[in-house]
């Protein structure tokens, strides 16, 4: 069995070197900071010449999503990366890609907002992600990585999944995440597809039922049923691809809650109030869609359980979905800085103590 190579990597970087692994077959992006290294590695490696990957600079993020539209379409690996304002710009392009069924990856390294704001890391993008950044009852099955070996892991992941449910997935990071060095164990080299599946449009033989894929629906009725059979995919991801990883819980009486960048500072805040005689844990929600409401109201049904305490680099926005899985069960506080700026183990820990009087 071929060994995984051992790597020291910033985040950009690995997620670009894992794609080319992953056997994609097209990258398709517009440079925007902090993200703008996954397609100068692609160029400066020539993924071409490794694996015959075409590598495009569109003109705008909306030609590269809708050039991911096409490739999608035809039952191919493609992707592309941005960073928040240019996710936005793409918003419209994932709610056609979701309608017509196609799958495909989108890197999201997120910086600080609203407007053009800074290049600096925020979790302002949640609801953007999960809650449908696009028009219509849409969703993007969501990854939240906290390391470089994350970033990496989940590229051939989020392939999987988006071809499982013939869906887009988005990998959420942020900018520490795509700036960051860290060592990085790179995946086996993937082929690349020699097969596609039999609702591609990759030219129909003669004799055979020719292949049709649109977002456009004009009767109601027809559109309804395809909202419903959404739907019903959306439920089966919600049963299946819950992910989370639970830290120091088995004991503890307050729960941090936290995801991406943000989980490895808390996990720190945490080993400090151990220190202290503390019984703190840490949860972190790997999946943001579908977010682990089932294993949060698990935890507050623990009489040991005092509260719950959500961390973010936004003014608030996993913290709707941390009541909604609560349900009102346990008190819920909430730390967050904003614009970029980012908190120390120190001041999530005072935060802590501050909101549930802890001495």
């Amino acid at each position: 069995m071929e060994e995984r190579e051992l790597r020291l990597m910033k985040g950009n970087e690995a997620i670009a070197e894992a794609a080319i692994r992953a056997g994609v077959d097209a990258f398709y992006g517009y440079p925007i900071t902090p993200q703008t290294e996954v397609m100068e590695y692609l160029m400066e490696t020539d993924a071409t010449a490794r694996t015959g990957m075409a590598v495009l600079q569109a003109e705008s993020e909306i030609s590269a999503i809708n050039m991911v539209y096409g490739g999608a379409a035809t039952g191919h690996r493609v992707m592309t990366s941005s960073s928040s304002p240019g996710i936005s710009l793409m918003s419209e392009g994932f709610s056609y890609i979701a309608a017509a069924e196609l799958p495909c990856l989108i890197i999201n390294i997120s910086r600080g907002g609203p407007g053009l704001g800074t290049i600096q890391p925020s979790q302002a993008d949640y609801f953007q992600a999960v809650k449908g950044g696009g028009h219509g009852d849409y969703k993007l099955l969501t990854l939240a990585p906290s390391s470089v070996q994350e970033l990496a892991d989940f590229i051939a992941l989020g392939f999987d999944l988006a071809f499982k449910y013939r869906n887009p997935v988005m990998i959420l990071g942020d900018g520490a995440l795509g700036q960051m060095m860290e060592k990085v164990y790179l995946p086996v080299q993937r082929p690349r597809m020699t097969e596609y599946p039999d609702w591609a449009t990759n030219g129909t033989p003669k004799g055979k039922e020719r292949r049709f894929i649109s977002s456009l629906n004009l009767l109601s009725q027809d559109h309804e049923r395809v909202n419903i059979r959404l739907q019903e995919k959306y439920r089966e991801m919600e049963k299946n691809e819950v992910r989370y990883e639970m830290i120091q819980c088995d004991d503890a009486e307050y729960i941090i809650v936290a995801f991406g960048i943000i989980a490895r500072i808390a996990h720190k805040s945490v080993k400090l109030a151990r220190a202290k005689g503390h019984k703190i844990g840490l949860f972190r929600p790997i999946s943001l869609y579908p977010f682990p409401y089932d294993q949060l109201r698990e935890l507050a049904d623990n009489e040991r359980i005092k509260g719950f305490m959500s961390v973010e680099l936004s003014a608030g926005q996993m913290i709707e979905d941390i009541r909604l899985g609560v349900e009102g069960r346990k008190p819920i506080g909430f730390f967050g800085r904003l614009g970029g700026m980012v908190p120390t183990p120190e001041e999530i820990e005072s935060a802590l103590y501050n909101h549930f009087n802890i001495k």
